[in-house]
């Protein structure tokens, strides 16, 4: 799987962030977005969920928020295998989640490959910092004595 991992040596900074040059975005046979996913092994049956986690100033989060909103209406819903996705915002301004669930883990590298998000993904590093991750549900809990 052929992907695309953004570098930060160079670019230009933009408030304490520093954005990558179109230059700089190099091949990475993992993946795309500096998730390690070496011990992920593929599994076709079994829904995954990437969740990536922003840090912005308070400032930004709006922004942010619109930013990913419009990448998702725009683009990742749209991709084979997507299920749902939710956005989240902190209360103190400085977090922003969006955690996206996938039918598979090889649906969910392959939107990681298309390049059509990757405008966004260069807006969004402008702003904030992010930490992604790819995960498997492995236990879900309900209210005691109600109905799910």
């Amino acid at each position: 799987m052929s992907g695309l991992s953004a570098r930060r040596a160079t670019g230009r900074r933009t408030g304490n962030h520093q954005v990558p040059a179109a230059s700089e975005l190099r091949p990475n046979t993992r993946h795309r977005y500096s998730v390690d996913t070496h011990e992920l092994s593929p599994m076709s049956d079994k829904p995954v969920t990437l969740i990536n986690v922003f840090t912005v100033e308070p400032s930004g989060q709006q922004e942010l928020v619109a930013l990913l909103s419009r990448a998702t209406e725009g683009s990742v819903r749209h991709a084979a295998g997507f299920v749902s996705a939710r956005l989240h915002r902190s209360l103190d301004g400085t977090k922003v989640t969006m955690y996206a669930q996938w039918r598979s883990v090889e649906d969910c590298q392959a939107m990681r490959a298309d390049l059509t998000p990757l405008p966004y993904l260069q807006q969004a590093l402008a702003i904030a910092k992010f930490e992604p991750g790819i995960y498997e549900v492995v236990q879900t809990f309900f209210p005691a004595g109600g109905d799910a």
